[in-house]
C-alpha cells in the first residue's frame, strides 16, 4: 500500500435481501474510495441503504456481489474467523443505541473488547483507564451504565470502541438518541479523537451540520450515489 492508495476501495457493491418471491436491492453497484485518514459523513433519508452499508465496510454483514477492499485485501471474501479478525484489530464501532451491558460498570465495559482479545485484566484495566480519561470520565469509571447520563454513556461506547487502538471508527448516528447540546458535545468529541488517535471515520448520520463538517459527504438515495445534498440557509439545522 503506498501513501497514496486508499484505505477503502469499494467496487461494484451490490446488497439484496429476499423479500417474498422477488429479491429487494437496497444498495446498487456502488463505487467509491476513502482515503487513510478521511473523515467521511453517510446522509441519506430512511431505508436509503446508510447502516447497511456501514455494516459491510465493517464486516458484519457480507455483501451480495461486487468488492470491498481494506488496504489490499479483498475482506468480501475473508472467512468468518478472518472477517472476526480484521473487525476486531481494524475497526471500532459506535452506535446510536450505546449497547453498555448494565450489570458492569463504564470500566469494565470498556475493558470488555481487550478481555475478550485475551488480554490480562491489568493491561486491560490500564488502558481502559485511558481511554475513560480521554473521553472526561475518570471519575464516573465505577458507576454502571443507569447511573449515567445518555452523553456519559456515548462517551463509554467511545471509549470501548478506542480502547483496541483501532484504525477506523465506524460511527452509526452516533448523537440520534441526544438533545441538540449533548449530540454537539459528542460531535466536538469524534472530532478531537479522530485527530488524536489518526482514525479513518465514516460517520452517518441525518444531522446536515455534522455532514458538511466532515472532510466528504456521501449521499445515498434509493441504494445508488447521489450529489451532496443541500444545506439549510443557517447553515447548520437541516436533517433528512
Amino acid at each position: 500500500m503506498t501513501p497514496d492508495s486508499p484505505l477503502f476501495r469499494v467496487e461494484n457493491l451490490t446488497k439484496t435481501y429476499r423479500s417474498g418471491a422477488s429479491d429487494l436491492v437496497v444498495l446498487d453497484r456502488l463505487n467509491f474510495t476513502v482515503a487513510p485518514g478521511e473523515r467521511l459523513a453517510l446522509v441519506g433519508e430512511s431505508g436509503a441503504g446508510k447502516s447497511t452499508l456501514l455494516h459491510l465496510l465493517g464486516g458484519l454483514d457480507r455483501l451480495t456481489s461486487g468488492t470491498i477492499y481494506y488496504k489490499t485485501k479483498d475482506i468480501s471474501g475473508l472467512g468468518d474467523s478472518d472477517l472476526a479478525d480484521f473487525r476486531n484489530r481494524e475497526i471500532g464501532f459506535v452506535w446510536q443505541i450505546h449497547y453498555l451491558l448494565p450489570e458492569f460498570t463504564a470500566l469494565e465495559n470498556v475493558m470488555m473488547p481487550l478481555l475478550i482479545r485475551g488480554r490480562s485484566h491489568a493491561e486491560a484495566a490500564s488502558a481502559s483507564m485511558a481511554r475513560l480519561e480521554e473521553v472526561g470520565l475518570a471519575a464516573r469509571i465505577g458507576h454502571r451504565a443507569g447511573e449515567l447520563s445518555g452523553g456519559e454513556q456515548q462517551r463509554v461506547a467511545l471509549a470501548r470502541a478506542l480502547v483496541t487502538n483501532p484504525s477506523v471508527l465506524l460511527a452509526d448516528e452516533p448523537t440520534g438518541n441526544l438533545d441538540l447540546r449533548t449530540g454537539e458535545m459528542i460531535f466536538d468529541l469524534l472530532t478531537t479523537l479522530h485527530r488524536s488517535h489518526q482514525l479513518t471515520s465514516i460517520l452517518v448520520t441525518h444531522n446536515l451540520s455534522f455532514a458538511r463538517r466532515c472532510d466528504r459527504v456521501l449521499a445515498l438515495e434509493g441504494g445508488t450515489l447521489a450529489g451532496s445534498p443541500p444545506m439549510h440557509p443557517d447553515g447548520n439545522r437541516e436533517y433528512l
